[in-house]
């Protein structure tokens, strides 16, 4: 190759370089290499330091029910976890690699039973049937299937306080009331019926990452208290 073809060369895979960094760090938090197995798309990623993380009390309970339960993964690698603590206009259902220290996050609704008011804000948990509200604990995530809503990922409740999850058919789906336009109009996201909701375009991203045989936490920890 001769000098004139190389710089032309180089110059160009700068031009590529730039053009697909601003495409990803408009489209994500921050830019940061991804998980393996993942889509190629832009998502919201985040590299800082785990310990940093507003969901960080959260992390450490989602490891130690990874503990309690360990018999029941098969994989120890990555964690969902939803932080019921924030409003459902903030990003707060994180996929969290517990080995590379990355972690992905996205919109997630609550169930209307936790936040009658639709205050955009849960306000409890229940585990009881017809409840339509959000559980918390330690769930494991199992079959993709397509259901109702489109395609969805089972969930097994794994405490007593979210033992009912596969009974009340609480799931992993996708909803049109999930949407950055819906918390443009509304300032906050819709409400599911107990399930975990995401953006329909964003769940083949998170059911990618996370995938069955995984654990999903969830929790609302207030002043290091749930």
């Amino acid at each position: 190759m001769d000098r004139r073809s190389f710089t032309k060369f180089a110059l160009s895979g700068l031009a590529f370089s730039f053009l697909a960094d601003s495409a990803g760090r408009a489209a994500s938090l921050r830019d940061a290499a991804p998980l393996p197995g993942t889509p190629t798309a832009p998502r919201p990623t985040s590299s800082a330091p785990l310990a940093t993380q507003p969901y960080a009390k959260l992390l450490e309970r989602a490891k130690a029910a990874l503990d309690q339960h360990g018999h029941r993964f098969e994989l120890r690698d990555r964690v969902a976890l939803a932080d019921f603590n924030a409003p459902s206009r903030e990003l707060r259902f994180h996929v969290v690699d517990l080995i590379g220290g990355q972690s992905s996050s996205y919109l997630v609704a609550h169930g209307r039973g936790s936040d009658p008011e639709h205050s955009g804000w849960l306000q409890s948990f229940s585990n009881e049937p017809n409840s339509f509200a959000s559980c918390s604990g330690a769930f494991k995530t199992g079959e993709i299937y397509e259901g109702q809503h489109g395609r969805a990922m089972r969930l097994a409740g794994l405490d007593p306080q979210n033992d009912n999850a596969e009974m009340r058919a609480i799931v992993v789906h996708g909803a049109d009331y999930v949407s950055e336009n819906h918390i443009a109009t509304w300032g906050k996201i819709g409400r599911s019926e107990g399930c975990f909701a995401l953006a329909r375009h964003m769940l083949p991203q998170f059911i990618g990452l996370l995938g069955p045989g995984r654990l999903l936490y969830a929790d609302k920890i207030i002043g290091g208290v749930a």
